[in-house]
């Protein structure tokens, strides 16, 4: 959201073009006769949702799902360039093959009731995440840890690498029962996770497949991962291989020296 900014805040909508009917959910019939013609006021983020709003009082509800990504002034239409929006500043194709992300469009002061956004926990980088909410997310739960932490019921947008490296730096096993967690990892655990959230931030995401920046530069977090995707590697702190589990369909890597 901060890629598209530039381009968006402050400036009218003058096209608006959706060109298929769905992607993960129908897009409501009226989306484009809501926006062209509006003025972004501002956008933001919830959980893993980006937010566009307008001076018409809507706002967007975006989300890139597994394979989408927004592209900034494309020289060339792709063949999943599905909604494109232009302002004087340029133009703004949301992409996404595998058609996993949406768009919804809902009244602003509509926003914090409409399901998806109703649903999301937490924000790991707002001032209501700290030890005493992580002990409230694990306590008393027999699941394992890195379940309970991907819950975005319990806490907005956690991702899987990001768990397994705030797990990491927090010396927690991602197969520890929630309820086994101690005050003082809970405590080490409310300090890794923004920590690595932050960094991820500014180093641009995490590029491994389908993801880039709405500029289209890669994402260079995945040079500094400790653990995720070093399976047979050795531990940058200890030397110990780095082991890989499935948890939930997931792929988990972890020390196993390092980690208890």
């Amino acid at each position: 959201m901060r890629g598209v900014a530039p381009l968006l805040v402050g400036e009218r909508l003058t096209q608006v073009e959706v060109r298929r009917a769905d992607l993960r959910w129908p897009i409501a019939p009226d989306f484009r006769q809501r926006l062209q013609g509006a003025t972004v006021t501002a956008v933001g983020r919830r959980a893993k949702y980006g937010l566009i709003h307008t001076d018409r009082g809507d706002s967007i509800i975006l989300h890139l799902g597994m394979s989408g990504r927004l592209r900034l002034d494309p020289a060339e239409d792709l063949k999943h360039d599905h909604v494109l929006f232009e302002t004087a500043k340029g133009r703004i194709a949301l992409n996404d093959p595998r058609r996993f992300g949406s768009l919804h469009i809902v009244e602003t002061d509509r926003l914090e009731a409409h399901p998806l956004i109703a649903a999301c926990g937490p924000e790991p980088l707002g001032a209501d995440f700290d030890a005493a909410h992580v002990r409230t997310v694990t306590k008393g739960s027999q699941a394992p840890i890195k379940a309970l932490l991907l819950d975005g019921k319990r806490i907005a947008g956690l991702g899987n690498i990001y768990v397994c490296e705030a797990l990491f730096e927090a010396g927690v096993r991602p197969t520890r029962k929630g309820a086994r967690l101690t005050a003082r990892e809970a405590a080490r655990l409310a300090e890794t996770i923004p920590a690595v959230l932050s960094r991820a931030i500014e180093a641009g995401g995490s590029s491994l497949r389908d993801y880039a920046q709405p500029s289209g530069e890669l994402g260079y977090f995945q040079h500094d991962f400790r653990v995720y995707g070093r399976a047979g590697d050795p531990c940058h702190t200890c030397g110990t291989p780095i082991r890989r589990i499935v948890q939930s369909a997931r792929s988990s890597f972890y020390c196993p020296t390092c980690q208890r």
